[in-house]
């Protein structure tokens, strides 16, 4: 369909859910003139869609009383993007929704048209999206299914976590509250009752979890949007120099920094951003002599301290062969 046919079904849906618009309304909605309006309602009159007007200040266009709209009408566009939104929800979440997804695909294609079905073919077998896992999904899955049961009926999780900042898991009480997936893992985000605030932990790092009988109240104030939005501005921001005959490992990954500023010498100095130290110190090290870590301090000391520690492994590992 083209823009004027999508158009024509966007102006019934909002005539049919919110009926006396006036034209003004409907065309700044639309973005489009009152002209245009008004020729769109000539065009659904001679498509036997009826539409009426009523005066006054609170008057309007409205169809007509009784009218609905044919279910499951949409644009190309808009099949294939529900069709790729299955592919998405099976990818991310495994045997979790793996069934519903593909019976909600077969129940759609069923009722779209020829047209439409040979285009969502050529999209599922054109526009894949896969690889968003770091970790083992199959894995994964029953403590995910624990999780999104918990967070469904409010109830508490006892867990086992394994944080990067110990050595040994720490046994924690977890009112959950949501679930996420960025950078290729699973989060879990809730109120952890050991550190009495709302924290974020890392659902491959989860060795066991208990769903208790004790049900907790998600506070109301509770906006996962600005939590998460917080919680990438609280990042660490790292500064890098990549030297002149490495640029173009800048170049090639453009995407990935968030600025890059170019030097006369030729050298670069790129920033991004990190979770963790710890991730920000394998992301330099991934690139060796290449670049050096300019900020922030407690990345360089680490950065150091890993070298340190590596050319003594390494020089110990040499000096043992040597004396056999």
């Amino acid at each position: 369909m083209n823009n004027t046919a999508t158009r024509l079904i966007t102006l019934i849906f909002l005539l049919q859910n919110h009926p006396n618009q006036k034209a003004s309304e409907l065309a700044e909605k639309l973005g489009v003139s009152l002209r245009t309006i008004h020729r769109y309602f000539d065009m659904l009159e001679e498509m036997g869609i009826p539409i009426y007007a009523e005066r006054g200040p609170y008057g309007g266009f409205s169809l007509v009383r009784g009218y609905k709209m044919p279910p499951l009408v949409f644009t190309l566009e808009e099949a294939v993007s529900l069709v790729l939104g299955t592919g998405m929800v099976e990818e991310l979440w495994g045997e979790l929704y793996r069934e519903s997804a593909r019976g909600a695909l077969a129940k759609l294609e069923n009722l779209l048209p020829e047209e439409q079905v040979r285009e969502v073919a050529w999209a599922r077998g054109s526009l894949v999206a896969t690889g968003m896992h770091r970790s083992d999904l199959a894995a994964l899955t029953p403590t995910l299914e624990k999780l999104r049961r918990a967070i469904r009926e409010h109830r508490i999780a006892g867990m086992n976590y394994q944080s990067n900042q110990l050595p040994h898991p720490t046994q924690r009480k977890l009112d959950p509250y949501a679930l996420v997936h960025r950078w290729g893992w699973w989060y879990v985000i809730g109120f952890c009752h050991l550190r009495k605030e709302i924290r974020t932990f890392r659902v491959d790092r989860i060795a066991e979890i208990i769903l208790s009988d004790a049900v907790f109240t998600t506070p109301a104030e509770f906006d996962l949007q600005a939590h998460l939005k917080n919680e990438l501005q609280a990042q660490i921001q790292v500064r890098l120099k990549v030297e002149a005959d490495s640029s173009h490992m800048v170049t090639g990954n453009h995407s990935y920094w968030e600025s890059i500023e170019e030097r006369s010498d030729g050298s670069m100095i790129v920033t991004f951003s990190a979770p963790t130290l710890e991730w920000a110190a394998s992301t330099v090290l991934a690139y060796g002599p290449a670049v050096e870590a300019l900020e922030p301090p407690e990345l360089r000391r680490m950065v150091a301290e890993w070298i340190e520690t590596m050319a003594m492994t390494y020089k110990s590992k040499k000096d043992i062969k040597n004396e056999r």
